[in-house]
């Protein structure tokens, strides 16, 4: 069974089940600041999860893209990627623990045809100090599920993975741990910030018998151990709290959010614990071994990571990131610079990005019809970024050059070592893996502590972006602040106001709003002119004066975009959504716009305390994309 089969089969499992298909949200999240990328499919939800409600309904479906970049340097390994889809399903406020478990075992068993022999699953120990119960329920709806197939059923109790190490747990059905099974974007609960949702989680494991345990990963093996014998395939959490400045609290509505990889519920089911052989990653891995020349069992880590960055880096490309040197712009460059640096272990030095891209596109065109409109579009990007890399690093070994001439006479030979190295890989972008093999052409005697030198200056470097993020994303619209909430609402009056001044080709192409200012990005060639600026100035700050009431309701989609309803660019949207007015939807109006919100009830209240709308300062993003940062004073 191909992965594009199992996609569909899981959609129309759920469908049956009177669950909405909704489309997939955007890598780059809408009005999010507290993130750069779309990491899991309830991250576009969250606010469904805390209570409003969703226009589609209760029960909701989908397979969601996502990219998680802190898994870059974990890439190489049998299950590991950077970009996957996570399979998801949803219950806001109707059914919840039987139901899901039962409805996830049937999935796997009878759809895919999985070995139930080889199931194994985790819960939720309990907190006793933030009031949160052992998860027994989740436990004995397991029991009954295995009893059911003539399984064991027997439970331990695990709690870390220390203690995993130590203990095993293997031949146990059931396992529970504490902070790896519960769920919340913080981590941990003790890390949660006031609002966020989170809740106990059951995970589902299949074990892989011919895989045998690594002792470097601990003494013995359990379910959650990374010694790759046990793969996560789905992870249903039952959020049903939400942090406060006392603790937690119980949610006005119990929700089921269900994530599961579909790379590896597909390597599962053809039996294999390398997901890059199942039919979204072997057709990448076989281009790669045409163009190079080479066999997958011989360069298996530099395959895999040129077929994972580059399958991530297309969707980016897909969805409007282009490469920069900032936020998301600097993941997608590092991973395709990553994957033109492990292309070099494979003899690939000519230019291959379009051949690669081609391939990954066919792959998902069907599936995801907005690929196929813009393949030349993505190929260009990633082609010109190639090039540009190409470059880079002629220029890179040119100042290796000026550091570590070849000739004796222009300078003496001196030992290369972390601080060097640091350098040119952040300066002149050369990465130190090439900085290395070129200081062994050239006799270069290389530093034998050269590593953590290296390490700690980018952790350094780490630490003052870490920073940096937390000092510009403070106060972001997540939190629904006063503030955040009149800059969220300018935001709409300024995008009906661009369009005016410039034009209906105005699309929006992103949107950061902190406590400090509102950014807005947009698509537009040209610089705006100060008289242009200033045009757009006065439009909003009439709007504001008319006090304009601010009101919503759901249309159908079709009609609203026909009506004249403006979006995100890129943005994919269900039959119904929800539509934000300016004024009367049913009379006069300013604007009328599908967003979710949250916006001040009438636009009057931008204006308090004798503010007034500022454009601070308007700049290129990308081509063809402008930026504007505005601000109420």
């Amino acid at each position: 069974m191909t992965s594009q089969e199992i996609r569909k089969k899981y959609l129309e499992f759920f469908k049956e089940r009177g669950h909405t298909v909704i489309p997939r949200a955007l890598l780059v999240p809408q009005n999010d600041p507290t993130t750069l990328f779309t990491g899991s499919g309830m991250q576009p939800l969250i606010p469904y999860l805390l209570g409003q409600e969703h226009p589609e309904g209760k029960r909701l479906v989908d397979s969601q893209t996502c990219l998680r970049a802190q898994d870059i340097d974990e890439v190489g390994d049998n299950r590991h990627t950077t970009f996957f889809e996570m399979l998801g399903n949803w219950s806001l406020g109707d059914y919840f623990k039987r139901e899901q478990l039962n409805w996830f075992w049937q999935f796997l068993i009878e759809e895919i045809k999985l070995d139930p022999s080889r199931i194994y699953v985790s819960c939720f120990i309990g907190n006793e100090d933030a009031g949160i119960p052992k998860d027994s329920e989740s436990a004995t709806v397991w029991s009954e599920i295995f009893a059911a197939a003539g399984l064991d059923h027997e439970q331990i109790d695990i709690g870390t993975n220390e203690n995993g190490a130590k203990i095993g747990g293997g031949e146990h059905r059931i396992s529970f741990y504490g902070d790896k099974n519960w769920w919340c974007r913080a981590g941990k609960a003790s890390d949660m910030p006031d609002g966020e949702p989170g809740g106990p989680d059951s995970e589902v494991f299949y074990l892989f018998p011919e895989v045998k345990h690594n002792p470097e990963y601990g003494e013995k093996c359990h379910v959650n151990c990374d010694c790759g014998r046990y793969i996560e395939l789905g992870n249903s959490v039952f959020m049903e709290y939400v942090k406060t400045d006392t603790g937690f609290s119980k949610l006005p509505k119990r929700n089921v959010d269900y994530g599961g990889g579909l790379e590896r519920i597909s390597a599962a089911a053809m039996d294999s614990p390398d997901v890059y052989k199942i039919s979204l990653l072997w057709p990448i891995i076989s281009k790669l071994e045409v163009l190079s020349g080479k066999n997958y069992d011989s360069y298996t880590n530099a395959m895999r990571v040129v077929a994972d960055h580059l399958r991530g880096a297309t969707f980016l490309a897909i969805d409007g990131v282009v490469p920069s040197n900032k936020e998301q712009g600097y993941v997608m460059r590092r991973l395709i610079r990553r994957a033109i640096r492990f292309a070099f272990d494979l003899g690939i030095e000519q230019n291959f990005l379009e051949e690669v891209t081609k391939v990954i596109v066919g792959l998902y065109q069907e599936d995801f019809p907005e690929l196929s409109g813009k393949k030349d579009q993505v190929i260009a990007v990633l082609v010109r970024e190639e090039k540009l890399f190409r470059h880079t690093l002629k220029k890179g070994l040119a100042e290796f050059e000026k550091m570590y001439p070849q000739s004796q006479e222009k300078k003496p030979m001196s030992v290369l070592d972390g601080a060097a190295i640091f350098k040119l890989h952040d300066t002149y972008g050369f990465p130190s893996e090439l900085v290395i093999e070129e200081a062994y052409k050239r006799g270069v005697e290389v530093s034998p502590d050269w590593r953590p030198q290296f390490d700690s200056k980018m952790e350094e470097q780490r630490s003052r972006s870490r920073t940096a993020t937390k000092g510009e994303f403070k106060g972001g619209l997540a939190d629904h602040s006063e503030i955040n909430t009149k800059y969220h609402t300018a935001t709409h009056l300024m995008y009906k106001a661009l369009r005016i001044v410039l034009g209906d080709h105005v699309i929006q192409r992103g949107s950061n709003i902190t406590a400090e200012r509102l950014r807005f990005d947009f698509s537009h060639t040209d610089k705006m002119t100060p008289e242009q600026i200033k045009s757009v100035e006065d439009i909003v700050n009439e709007q504001i004066g008319k006090d304009w009431p601010m009101s919503w309701r759901e249309e159908d989609t079709r009609e609203a975009l026909a009506s004249g309803v403006v979006g995100a660019f890129g943005d994919r949207y269900g039959e119904r959504v929800k539509v934000y007015t300016v004024g009367d939807p049913d009379g006069e109006y300013f604007s009328r716009e599908i967003c979710g919100g949250p916006h001040v009830e009438h636009t009057g209240q931008l204006a308090e305390g004798g503010k007034k709308f500022k454009i601070l300062k308007e700049e290129s993003s990308s081509a063809g994309v402008r930026r504007i940062k505005a601000v109420l004073i």
